[in-house]
């Protein structure tokens, strides 16, 4: 280290990004008594964890089951990764994650505010591969009060608006179903009662409510855990360089209004800025054609702290998959000038009267598939006949029960969508063929030999519903195949989507300590990356819900300690107790 003292300040830990990695090394080097500072390139804390679900995929832990279960789903989940990434990743990396991953999702619920809820049934992506577990992997954080945050709470990334209800309001995919049912449920009138009493207070002091869910509740979670412990997040920061020192990364500097500043990092500094989905000229560069041009990511992750490390003599490790993991998207101008890039997701893909067409009106996969599968089969489809932009087909009355995108379920206000282009409408195939640019005679068909395939209940072409995760999706009210119904009330509707990188898997080589190795495959001193700034530990494939945050957490805590010199298993706190 530079005793030179020509430092402007230090720290322990130097953390740049503040996403849900990001703020898991800060949070576990602070709650080990170091001095943290997390340097945010934007305004707003949280990154594309702030948009996210906030789920876990991390065998291995569970709020309610027994500890031999535990155990027996880490063995599963190694057989199920081993068959999944097979060699795209060292093996030794998710050997790394399956031992780590629990323990740190044990060292967070003990030592701070994070609290998670397991979700019972939420199966893995590859229910045909071995190992695939129907739950008990993914992990929800519990809902947090934003109020609590004070001052900071302005500071949070906000949701995807889309995704909000009222302009505010948050609500996780549970209560959503459930609110469905206000009409005809009291639980679902309780429960809508009581949010909307909530979000109404809420709105009466601030521009949004404070009931925080989803990826809100775990940065909110994860920072307030942070700043209670005496860590820092300055916002608008933009670091210039790593400042190595005898091979050794020593600090970072920061662009200021008066110059740049100086900031030692005694113990080491940690990247974590969500890799480069948002760049539109690393896209070009290192995603292989048909080359994305949205991104649903948080727009700081342009691969800046990449640039950083190669800078300092880092090496890039390409996994898989195209580079990138995959949403399918829709997009639409918005009022304030801006673009929305909506992720469909699980809302209406594997649910009963909705099918995907290409270009020439014919199916191409199974709808149903997870977000990541489904985008990899526009792109493979693509390869060898026009398929982009895929089409999202449905009638009129799954587009009231279900919604579509951006339309949710039971709107009466259709006519702005249709009016800026989002929507598509036609009172016969080939009316909505046209309006797509699609073909008319390929459409008319593909909707009569779907429709004839739900007499039976089973899509014979491309299989949806015919496996547990489409099933969970679809709608259990619907028989015999959750998945299908046919579509037969006028009139037709479609959106048009795209494949967009949610996240991307190349990203800087590392070890299973999380230390950013060089072109030789060492590592450099003082120097880590976890998140989507680390080359993927899954080798670019999405294994289940949940399946980026999970690792990237989990090296967010091997890096934190490694730095700090915390040995492996040390500390890792109690096992989970059982839900009552």
């Amino acid at each position: 280290m530079d005793n030179s003292g020509d430092w402007d300040e230090s720290a322990d830990i130097v953390v740049l990004g503040s996403g849900g990695a990001g703020l898991t090394a800060a949070v576990v080097a602070a709650v080990e008594g170091r001095r943290v500072l997390v340097l945010e390139r934007t305004e707003r804390i949280g990154g594309t964890t702030a948009y996210s679900s906030g789920t876990l995929w991390v065998p291995g832990f569970s709020s309610f089951a027994a500890p031999e279960e535990q155990e027996r789903a880490s063995v599963d989940a190694l057989n199920y990764l081993d068959a999944l990434v097979g060699a795209k990743a060292p093996r030794e990396m998710r050997l790394a994650f399956l031992r780590e991953g629990p323990r740190m999702m044990r060292y967070l619920a003990a030592r701070t505010q994070a609290a998670f809820r397991t979700y019972p049934t939420s199966p893995d992506y590859y229910q045909e591969l071995a190992g695939a577990s129907a739950g008990g992997q993914a992990h929800e954080p519990l809902p947090f009060d934003g109020r609590t945050l004070g001052p900071d709470f302005a500071r949070l990334r906000d949701p995807i608006p889309e995704l909000m209800l009222f302009g505010g309001m948050m609500v996780t995919r549970g209560e959503a179903a459930r609110l469905l049912k206000a009409w005809r449920s009291l639980d679902g009138l309780a429960l809508a009662a009581r949010l909307i009493a909530r979000y109404g207070r809420d709105r009466l002091r601030r521009r949004r409510g404070t009931r925080l869910v989803l990826g809100n509740a775990l940065v909110a979670r994860l920072l307030a855990s942070l700043l209670e412990r005496g860590g820092e997040v300055r916002c608008g920061q933009e670091t210039a360089a790593l400042l190595v020192n005898e091979g050794r990364v020593c600090g970072v500097s920061v662009r200021t209004g008066s110059g740049l500043r100086r900031i030692a990092a005694r113990d080491g500094v940690i990247l974590a800025g969500g890799g480069f989905p948002a760049n539109a000229d690393w896209r070009r560069r290192y995603i292989p054609p048909p080359v994305p041009t949205h991104s649903p990511a948080c727009p700081s992750c342009l691969g800046e702290t990449l640039q950083l490390a190669l800078d300092a003599g880092a090496a890039l490790r390409a996994p898989g998959g195209g580079n990138a993991v995959w949403f399918p998207s829709s997009i639409a101008p918005r009022g304030d000038g801006s673009t929305a890039v909506y992720p469909h997701i699980v809302l209406d893909r594997a649910k009963p009267g909705l099918i995907a067409v290409d270009r020439a009106g014919r199916r191409f996969a199974d709808e149903a598939a997870s977000y990541d599968r489904f985008s990899r089969a526009i792109r493979e489809a693509e390869a060898s006949r026009p398929t982009l932009p895929a089409a999202l087909v449905c009638d009129a009355r799954f587009l009231w029960r279900y919604g579509l995108g951006m339309i949710r379920p039971m709107s009466l206000r259709l006519r702005p969508h249709l009016a800026n282009g989002y929507l598509k409408r036609g009172d016969t195939p080939a009316q909505l063929a046209e309006a797509l640019g699609v073909d008319a005679g390929g459409l008319a068909a593909t909707i009569a030999r779907w429709n004839a395939m739900c007499a039976e209940g089973h899509d014979e072409d491309f299989g949806k519903g015919g496996n547990l995760y489409d099933r969970s999706n679809g709608d259990a009210a619907r028989g015999p195949n959750p998945c299908m119904a046919p579509l037969e009330k006028p009139p037709l509707y479609g959106v048009l989507v795209y494949p967009t990188p949610v996240a991307t898997s190349l990203g800087l080589a590392t070890n299973t300590q999380a230390q950013v190795l060089d072109a030789e495959d060492r590592p450099i001193p003082g120097l880590y990356a976890c998140g989507n700034d680390m080359s993927a530990a899954m080798g670019g494939e999405y294994q289940g819900p949940g399946g980026q945050l999970g690792p990237g957490m989990t090296f967010a805590y091997i890096a934190a300690r490694h730095a700090i010199g915390v040995a492996s298993g040390e500390m890792e706190g109690p096992s989970p107790q059982k839900a009552p």
